[in-house]
């Protein structure tokens, strides 16, 4: 005969399988590193100062 089967157990683990999937989902959807934040950040920044010295003064 076999051991008997712990189903709260089975299910916790069903649901974290779950939860890790869907977390691999969105981080493949909305991820991106902070350091590709940050550059994207100084580069928008930068683009911002360099239209603003091309400004003409009135």
């Amino acid at each position: 005969m076999e051991k008997p089967v712990n189903l709260n157990r089975y299910r916790k683990e069903k649901a974290r399988a779950e939860k890790k999937a869907r977390a691999a989902r969105n981080a493949v959807k909305f991820g991106r590193t902070k350091a590709e934040k940050d550059l994207d950040k100084a580069r928008n920044d930068q683009d911002a100062q360099r239209l603003d010295n091309h400004k003409r003064d009135e």
